[in-house]
């Protein structure tokens, strides 16, 4: 699931470099923490918070196929 979130926001901020995940997992949850460089949240929320949203759907319908639950945090 990691390289799945970092294949899509790599193609959606300008510079990929300064991205970071971190992932925590516990019993049935998987927490993603993800920092972008300065100016480029706004990206990866869009507009009206679009972006993220289909993010989250996403990565919810990977996680249920190992019967997980993920959350993404976008930290500034």
């Amino acid at each position: 699931m990691k390289e799945f979130l970092e294949f899509i926001v790599r193609h959606l901020v300008d510079r990929p470099e300064l991205m970071e995940l971190e992932v925590v997992e516990e019993d049935n949850r998987v927490t993603f923490k993800l920092r972008v460089g300065q100016g480029e949240v706004g990206k990866v929320i869009g507009k009206n918070g679009r972006t993220a949203q289909s993010i989250r759907v996403l990565l919810a319908a990977v996680a249920a196929r190992e019967g997980k639950r993920a959350v993404l945090e976008i930290l500034d």
